[in-house]
C-alpha cells in the first residue's frame, strides 16, 4: 500500500450519515427558495420572503456547499445494515423541522409549524393554516413541499446531488419499483413524467378559468395527491364541473403507480398497463363505492341524478387516491353509506409507487387473491400443487407464502395503528366516527377532515396526527428498523 492510499481519509458509519444530512440541507434550502416564484403574481410581498425565507434558505445552502467541498476528497463507505433506513428517517425529521422555520418566524408554533411541514412532505393536507389571511408565498410554499414529498426525498435527493446512496435508500423509503436498472434514470424518468402532468394540469386549469396563480398551486397538489388549497372551500370555491373533471383525472394519475405511468407513456405496452393488478382493484373499489354513495345521495339528500354523481365521485376518487380535495363545505351531512366508504377508501389507498398513501391496492389485490388461494386449498386434494401468480403491470410475479404473511403483517400493523390513533383522538370526547375519519385521513395521507385537526385543537391531537402523517407516508417498518437500530447503537456507543 502507498503513502497516498494511507491518506486518504473515509466517512462510514454515522459521521457518512451526518454528511449525507448536510448535503440535504442544501436541498431543503432549495426548497425554501422556490417559493420566490409567488413573487411573480404578488411583488409586495419580498419583504416576507427576504424576512422569512431567504435567510435560513442560504444558510442551509451554504453548509451543504461548504461540507460537500470540505470532505470531497473523503472516500464515502458503504452504509452498514439498516443503516439506509436510519438516515432516511433522518432525512425525514430534519426536512420536517428545518423547513417549519419560516412558520415559526411567522409566529406559529413549534407544534403547528411541525404539523404543517408533516402535512405538506407527506402529501397528506390536513393544516392549521388560514388560507384566507396567509401570505400567498406561504401557500406557494405548502405547494412546493408537497412536490418534492411526492416523489420522495431519496429520489430528489438522487436527480440533484448523485446516485451514490443508490438503491437501498429508495427502497427504504416505501418505494417498491425501479423503472430501469439505474436509478439516477428512474429518478429523471419519473420527474419529467411528474411534471408533465402538472404542467398539463396547469394549462387545462387555467383554461376553464382558474387564475394562474391557483392553477400552480392547485395542480401540484392534485398530482402530487397532496390536496392543499389556496381557497377555504378547496376545490368546490370553483363552482365548475370542468375543473372538478380536471381535478379528477390529475388525481388519479397521481394516484397510480409511476411504473404504471412509465410502461403506458415510454414503452407503450397498453396490454401489460390495463392488466395490472392495481388497476383492476382501484376499478372494482372505485365503481363500488361510487355507485352506492350515488344512491345514497340519492335517496337520503334527495339530489338528482347528475349532482349525485357529481358530489359523490369526486369525494370518492379524491379519497380513493388520498387526495383531500373536496367540492362539499362538510362530511357532516353525509349519509352514512357515503360516509362510511370515504373512511373506507381513505384505508385501502392507492398504488403503490404513487405519490398516496394508505394499505395501497397492491396489498389489497394480493390479500383478496390470498384468500380465493386459501379456499381452493382447503377445497381440492392435498398433493394438488398450483402455481401462485399475481399480474404487475404485464409481469406475472410468483406469490410465495412469505410474500403473503409479509402482506398480512402489514395490514394488521396498519389497522392497530389506525385504532390507536383513533381511540387518543377519542379520549377529547369525539365520537368513534369523527375520530376514525379523521386519523384515517393523517395515516392514509389523505387531508379530509371533519374539522378535529385545526390551528385551536389540543397539542396531543395535533401530535397524534402529525405521527400518523409520518408513518402513513414511510409505510411503518423503515421507522421501526430505524429507531430500534438507533437504539441498539446508542446501547453500544457506537453513536458518536
Amino acid at each position: 500500500m502507498t503513502t497516498e492510499q494511507k491518506t486518504i481519509k473515509s466517512l462510514d458509519g454515522y459521521q457518512l450519515i451526518a454528511y449525507y444530512l448536510t448535503q440535504f440541507m442544501f436541498v431543503v434550502g432549495v426548497v425554501l427558495m422556490v417559493p420566490v416564484i409567488s413573487l411573480l403574481f404578488y411583488p409586495s410581498e419580498y419583504i416576507t420572503f427576504l424576512n422569512y425565507f431567504f435567510p435560513p434558505a442560504a444558510i442551509l445552502m451554504l453548509v451543504g456547499v461548504l461540507t460537500h467541498y470540505y470532505f470531497k476528497s473523503y472516500e464515502k463507505n458503504k452504509l452498514a445494515r439498516h443503516q439506509d433506513a436510519v438516515l432516511v428517517v433522518l432525512i425525514w425529521i430534519m426536512s420536517l423541522i428545518l423547513s417549519g422555520i419560516p412558520f415559526l418566524f411567522m409566529g406559529y408554533s413549534f407544534t403547528h409549524a411541525i404539523f404543517e411541514t408533516t402535512s405538506g412532505y407527506s402529501t397528506t393536507g390536513l393544516t392549521i393554516v388560514d388560507v384566507t389571511t396567509a401570505p400567498k408565498i406561504l401557500l406557494m410554499f405548502r405547494s412546493f413541499m408537497q412536490f418534492f414529498g411526492g416523489v420522495g426525498f431519496v429520489l430528489v435527493l438522487t436527480s440533484v446531488i448523485s446516485n451514490q446512496i443508490g438503491m437501498r435508500l429508495y427502497q427504504a423509503e416505501g418505494h417498491s419499483d425501479q423503472l430501469v436498472p439505474n436509478l439516477l434514470k428512474s429518478a429523471k424518468y419519473i420527474m419529467r413524467i411528474y411534471i408533465l402532468y402538472i404542467v398539463i394540469g396547469i394549462v387545462f386549469y387555467v383554461i376553464f378559468g382558474m387564475p394562474l396563480y391557483d392553477a400552480i398551486n392547485h395542480s401540484i397538489s392534485a398530482v402530487a395527491t397532496g390536496g392543499f388549497s389556496v381557497k377555504a372551500a378547496s376545490i368546490g370555491a370553483y363552482q365548475s364541473i370542468a375543473i372538478e373533471v380536471t381535478t379528477i383525472v390529475l388525481m388519479i394519475l397521481g394516484g397510480t403507480n409511476f411504473f404504471v405511468h412509465y410502461i403506458l407513456l415510454i414503452k407503450r405496452e397498453f396490454k401489460s398497463v390495463f392488466s395490472h393488478i392495481e388497476l383492476k382493484v382501484f376499478a372494482v373499489i372505485a365503481s363500488t363505492t361510487i355507485v352506492f354513495s350515488l344512491l345514497s345521495l340519492m335517496s337520503y339528500l334527495d339530489l338528482g341524478f347528475g349532482e349525485a354523481l357529481r358530489q359523490s365521485s369526486f369525494q370518492l376518487i379524491s379519497a380513493i387516491t388520498g387526495t383531500g380535495y373536496q367540492t362539499i363545505p362538510s362530511f357532516k351531512g353525509l349519509p352514512s353509506t357515503m360516509f362510511f366508504f370515504i373512511i373506507l377508501t381513505m384505508i385501502l389507498g392507492a398504488g403503490m409507487g404513487s405519490t398516496a398513501g394508505g394499505i395501497k391496492q397492491y396489498r389489497i389485490g394480493l390479500m383478496a387473491k390470498s384468500q380465493y388461494w386459501q379456499i381452493q386449498e382447503m377445497l381440492s386434494h392435498k398433493k394438488t400443487i398450483r402455481a401462485r401468480m399475481v399480474n404487475r403491470v404485464g409481469k406475472k410475479i410468483n406469490i410465495e407464502k412469505e410474500d403473503m404473511i409479509q402482506n398480512y403483517m402489514f395490514i394488521t400493523t396498519y389497522i392497530i395503528v389506525l385504532l390507536l390513533g383513533t381511540v387518543i383522538i377519542m379520549a377529547y370526547n369525539h365520537s368513534f366516527e369523527d375520530a376514525l375519519f379523521e386519523f384515517a385521513s393523517a395515516l392514509g395521507t389523505v387531508g379530509l377532515s371533519v374539522g378535529i385537526m385545526n390551528s385551536s385543537s389540543p397539542a396531543l391531537i395535533l401530535w397524534t396526527g402529525t405521527f400518523g402523517m409520518f408513518l402513513g407516508r414511510l409505510e411503518f417498518y423503515v421507522v421501526f428498523i430505524a429507531t430500534s437500530k438507533l437504539i441498539l447503537d446508542v446501547f453500544k456507543k457506537k453513536v458518536v
